[in-house]
This record gives C-alpha cells, sequence and structure tokens, in this order.
C-alpha cells in the first residue's frame, strides 16, 4: 500500500528495513554525507547511510538498479534532509539553525492560512510541537521530522505539514457541528459512490509506485483538489502561493503520474498500445483507486 511522506520511520525500523543489503556506492555515500554538513550535528557517516538506505527501501522496487538508486539519491535535498533528521534526534545545534531559518516561516505560513494572528500562532505551535516531538514511543521521542526524505524542500514539505493539520483541524469541527446544522445551512447530503470494481493488479501496483514516488507537498495538493474539491485559490492560499502556481503543479503532477504508471505497466510485460488502453478502459475505477491512495498518504500524517 501507499507510504506517506508525512509517515514517521523511527531509526530502528530504518535499521530493520535496510537489513536486506541496499548497495550505494560508497563515493555516493560520502559526496552526500559531504555535502550535507551532517557532521556539524553529530550525525556519522554511517547513519546518514543508513538514512540513504531507508529512503532507497520506501521509493524503489525491491532489486531496483544502481542507476535507479543514484538517480534517487542525487536528486535529495541532503543539506535539508540532515538538518531534519538531526532535529528528529534532538541535537541542540541542529534545532538552533532550524529555529532561525523556519521559526518564523511557520508562522508567516499560518497566518497566510488563518488571515488571524492569535489562530496562526496556535496552528504553528502546534505543528512545532510534532516537529520538536512531545510524544514518546518505546523511550524514544516520535518527531514528525523523522518522516522528512529530501526529495523536495524541508519549507515545502514544512508548509504541506502546516496546511494539512489546519485541513484536519477544520474536518474536526465539522464533526461537532450536527447533521439538522449543516442542512439548516444548506449543506447537501452526498450520494454514496459506486463501489469500484477490481482492476488490473498490474495498473493496482503501478498506480502505487507512481503515487509513492511523489512529494508530500504533491500528495498534499492533489489530495485537496481531487479529494476534498478545494479550488486552485484556497489551496493557493493553503501553501502560500499564488493561484497560478498551483495550477502549473497540478498539471506537471498528473501528468508526470500518467507517464510514471505507463512505464511501470511497460515494465509489466504491456505494450504501449496495451497500457493506454488498461488506463482508457478502467478510467472510472482507477480514478477512484487512486483517491483512495491518496487519501492512504494524507491522512496517515494525522494519525501520529
Amino acid at each position: 500500500m501507499l507510504e506517506s511522506d508525512l509517515t514517521p520511520m523511527s531509526s530502528a525500523e530504518e535499521r530493520a528495513t535496510c537489513s536486506a543489503s541496499i548497495a550505494i556506492p560508497a563515493s555516493l555515500c560520502a559526496e552526500l554525507y559531504g555535502q550535507s554538513g551532517a557532521e556539524k550535528f553529530g550525525l556519522t557517516s554511517g547513519d546518514f547511510t543508513i538514512i540513504l538506505r531507508a529512503i532507497v527501501a520506501k521509493y524503489l522496487p525491491q532489486g531496483a538498479g544502481q542507476t535507479e538508486i543514484v538517480e534517487l539519491l542525487s536528486k535529495l535535498k541532503v543539506e535539508d534532509l540532515a538538518l531534519a533528521r538531526s532535529c528528529a534526534l534532538g541535537n541542540e545545534a541542529a534545532w538552533e539553525v532550524f529555529l532561525n531559518r523556519y521559526r518564523e516561516k511557520l508562522y508567516r505560513a499560518a497566518y497566510s492560512i488563518t488571515s488571524e494572528d492569535s489562530t496562526a500562532r496556535d496552528l504553528a505551535d502546534s505543528v512545532y510541537a510534532d516537529l520538536y516531538g512531545t510524544k514518546t514511543s518505546d523511550g524514544r521521542r516520535v518527531s514528525k521530522l523523522d518522516s522528512f526524505t529530501g526529495r523536495g524542500s524541508l519549507e515545502g514539505w514544512l508548509r504541506a505539514v502546516l496546511a494539512q493539520e489546519y485541513v484536519n483541524r477544520y474536518r474536526k469541527q465539522q464533526h461537532t457541528v450536527s447533521l439538522d446544522e449543516q442542512l439548516d445551512a444548506g449543506a447537501q447530503l452526498k450520494a454514496e459512490e459506486p463501489t469500484a470494481q477490481p482492476l488490473d493488479p498490474r495498473l493496482e501496483e503501478a498506480t502505487d509506485q507512481a503515487l509513492a514516488s511523489l512529494a508530500a507537498e504533491d500528495k498534499f495538493i492533489l489530495a485537496r483538489h481531487f479529494l476534498d474539491g478545494r479550488t486552485l485559490a484556497e489551496i493557493a492560499r493553503l501553501l502560500g502561493v499564488h493561484e497560478s502556481t498551483v495550477s502549473r503543479r497540478i498539471e506537471k503532477i498528473t501528468t508526470s503520474l500518467r507517464k510514471s504508471i505507463l512505464a511501470a505497466l511497460a515494465k509489466s510485460g504491456m505494450s504501449s498500445k496495451e497500457a493506454r488502453q488498461t488506463m482508457e478502459v478502467e478510467v472510472t475505477e482507477f480514478s477512484l483507486d487512486v483517491r483512495e491512495r491518496l487519501v492512504e498518504g494524507v491522512e496517515g500524517s494525522s494519525r501520529q
């Protein structure tokens, strides 16, 4: 099933995931470690390599070749990755850098969403608490920063986390309103959607792979637009960007998804013609399938 970019993976889980040796060129590990600046936060090259292996295990299929591995890792924002993971481990120097760089940006992003000072600060502080790790599991502090994988900028990822928290709060507030109150306000009851028919398993697998490859902010944008029916203007306000930027992002993401799915179907043995026909014939069920996977991908963060 689809794993969310916002779902933390603990160090123990990372080590277990990487027990099946993932071959990453030592020269690449050394290069990325040097670029990351992880050493100044007390993160060793061995620790950083474990993180890289976990990222490979999460986003690439088992048995992926060296070319795919190098391509994935070479695109990582390794400086942001080292900072986030060091913060998750509680490194004071890393937190000092994080606070200086992102604390005020978190508030400004929250204010662009809420347009109200006290609400914005409450929202930003709530997210900061999740990032810092106020909860523990098996004696270990749980930080949402454990889930950052460096496939996009840390600032963009933080905006997605902030916007998701706002959406979660909105939904909880809606749940406290009675059905009579909603009807009085003019709310319309939605008819149940038809149950999706079973898909070609190759299409399901291709869809999983394509969606799993998306960055957290991309998943958030798709979920808000296609699941919640948010307008481009509303999503732009949530992320603090221009409406035209969201429009271009959605077009780019959906085009990339289709190409990724078609490529995966071709790898499964389908001809190009058969792959296109599979997507066209099952377009209705495919749409519902994507909705489910996006829900799993985005909602996973709210359960942490």
